[in-house]
């Protein structure tokens, strides 16, 4: 089982850092999964009616990620966190992507409370993953082109393991290698804030939300945590 480490100058840098880790095993992603079904249409349902809008670059929870990418050199309103782009595609189109319903669970948790998310087939990570800055020697294929090859630029906060980068720009983009298909048993998924003190408990009522999701589809789920304070934990 790898274990997920938050390296020191991350933690350093970002001091107020909370990550959830919600790990399933014994997923069965060729069933159906309804209560995913309903609760992304409701999301949906929500934002056609004007009931809810998700969180854009005003709001302090996706502000904060801008402010973080600009710290390590990125552009965000170019290369955006995961959840801000997530959330322009809903207010542009009206609908979230329907991918597979481990990644629907994750991406509508994400969108609904505004908070980065993302997961790895655990069965494809090597060795244990460092949320660090990068030298600017890895490698990185991102998510759909198997054939690309990318070297995230040094100081650039990436997730990686022993044989290449998972994400990069910390929550911009996963890795093509460790992407959760139907066919994936073994999954990590993980929910992000920059500041618990202000929205650690909105983390734990997402966190809650996306075990609940999954726990019916699975063998087991645990959720352990990452933090400055408690720097590693074992998926």
């Amino acid at each position: 089982m790898p274990a997920f480490r938050i390296a020191p100058a991350v933690a350093d840098a970002f001091p107020d850092t909370l990550i959830a880790l919600v790990t399933a095993t014994g997923l069965r992603g060729h069933e159906p999964w309804p209560h995913t079904t309903i609760a992304l249409e409701d999301l949906e349902r929500q934002f056609a009616e004007g009931m809810w809008q998700p969180a854009d670059e005003t709001d302090p929870r996706i502000e904060a990620w801008h402010t973080a990418y600009r710290s390590f050199g990125t552009n965000p309103r170019r290369i955006r966190p995961s959840v801000d782009a997530l959330g322009r595609r809903l207010a542009k189109k009206g609908t979230l992507p329907r991918i597979n319903p481990a990644v629907d669970s994750y991406n509508t948790v994400s969108v609904r409370h505004g908070l980065p998310s993302g997961a790895f087939d655990l069965d494809q990570v090597t060795g244990d993953v460092d949320i660090r800055h990068a030298d600017g020697t890895e490698s990185f294929t991102p998510l759909g082109e198997p054939a690309t090859v990318e070297n995230p630029r040094p100081g650039e906060i990436i997730y990686a393991d022993t044989t290449g980068v998972l994400t990069r720009h910390w929550n911009h983009r996963d890795a093509h290698r460790t992407r959760v298909t139907e066919d994936s048993t073994h999954v990590t998924f993980v929910l992000e804030t920059l500041h618990a003190d202000r929205d650690g408990a909105l983390l734990e009522i997402a966190t809650k939300e996306l075990r609940a999701l999954l726990a019916p589809h699975a063998d087991r789920t645990a959720v352990h945590h990452l933090s400055p304070a408690q720097p590693q934990a074992t998926a």
